[in-house]
């Protein structure tokens, strides 16, 4: 069964900005995580279809140290990404999430629609969409504002 959960978003910054904080690695590095730890040397970003993303997070207690990982399906810069998301959890569960980012411009600001599905239950599914929400809000706060 294949379920899934969105989050839409206003950004006050242009589409390219918003892009590119997907798709720099020192720029995800500051917002992915939200107040988590992800070290720029941890994260690698080959953007093209094909190419592979990863980063560690470190998260407290303990530290318990995730590894995030994928690869991308679609690049369509600045308007669209399509990306995997495999299990930080278990590196060699073979079921995968997909992760769908569609940018429209708004004239100076931008409009992020965000899709995540695949094969997470639906408890997981709301804590999944908690973390993203507070990693969108650390991205809204490094913007540049328009």
């Amino acid at each position: 069964m294949t379920d899934s959960f969105s989050i839409t978003r206003v950004f006050d910054a242009p589409r390219e900005l918003v892009f590119a904080a997907w798709t720099e690695p020192a720029q995800f590095a500051r917002w992915f995580g939200a107040e988590s730890e992800v070290p720029l040397e941890t994260v690698s970003m080959d953007v093209r279809p094909g190419g592979a993303w990863s980063a560690i997070m470190h998260v407290d207690p303990a530290p318990t140290t995730l590894h995030f990982h994928g690869d991308y399906r679609e690049v369509v810069p600045p308007e669209r990404l399509v990306l995997t998301l495999r299990n930080p959890f278990d590196p060699n569960d073979p079921l995968v999430e997909l992760v769908t980012v569609v940018f429209k411009d708004l004239g100076g600001k931008t409009e992020m629609a965000f899709v995540q599905e695949g094969h997470l239950g639906a408890e997981e599914y709301i804590k999944t969409k908690e973390g993203w929400s507070l990693f969108f809000d650390r991205l809204a706060e490094g913007l540049p504002q328009a």
